[in-house]
């Protein structure tokens, strides 16, 4: 059985045409796109913000507010414009933070402060008032500790202390300096 022309144009077509379909099909094919980034534009912004936390027995627990707050979706991260923190814990020193900018965690238990950052603690039993300043400040408000890894100055009566890196617990009042610590104590006169 010889293979004719007549009879081999037909298949020839044929393979011809399957071959030109793969070849515009996969011409044609779209690749996947890139995924978009993610945008970080905010869904609400809240002007004169003031966010407060009761006790158990109904008094103020802590107390947050700021001059704009901007929350981002994307990520779940608020945005504060000269924010201030009152925290008034039983059985603990009244702490009151300040700053220029700050920026609450997603689960709202984490406060970060940043610029002309100022601690300011009520003297407890036995203790004097404090202050803290310095440009960074870390408050994890449910364990009532203070951090910060930047420059900072602890002044109280007859009494000054820099160093650089910090942590203050506010249940015990104690404060650690961590690199570069210097002071300076005035004597009590009589």
């Amino acid at each position: 059985m010889s293979l004719s022309s007549t009879r081999l144009f037909p298949l020839l077509l044929m393979l011809t045409l399957t071959l030109l379909t793969f070849w515009l099909e996969r011409l044609t094919r779209e690749e996947p796109a890139a995924p978009a980034p993610r945008r970080h534009d905010p869904d609400f912004i809240v002007e004169g913000f003031q966010l407060t936390e009761f006790g158990v027995d109904g008094k103020p627990v802590t107390t947050l507010s700021a001059a704009k707050m901007t929350h981002y979706p994307d990520d779940g991260s608020t945005d504060l414009v000269s924010p201030r923190a009152v925290q008034t814990r039983p059985d603990e020193p009244r702490l009151r933070l300040s700053a220029e900018r700050g920026t609450l965690t997603q689960d709202g238990n984490e406060l970060l402060l940043y610029d002309n950052v100022l601690l300011l603690r009520d003297g407890a039993s036995g203790t004097e008032d404090g202050r803290i300043s310095t440009s960074f400040l870390h408050l994890v408000a449910p364990r009532s500790l203070v951090r910060s890894d930047r420059e900072v100055e602890f002044t109280a009566p007859g009494r000054t202390l820099r160093g650089r890196g910090m942590e203050y617990d506010n249940r015990t009042s104690q404060l650690v300096l961590h690199a570069q610590v210097r002071g300076t104590y005035e004597a009590k006169r009589p």
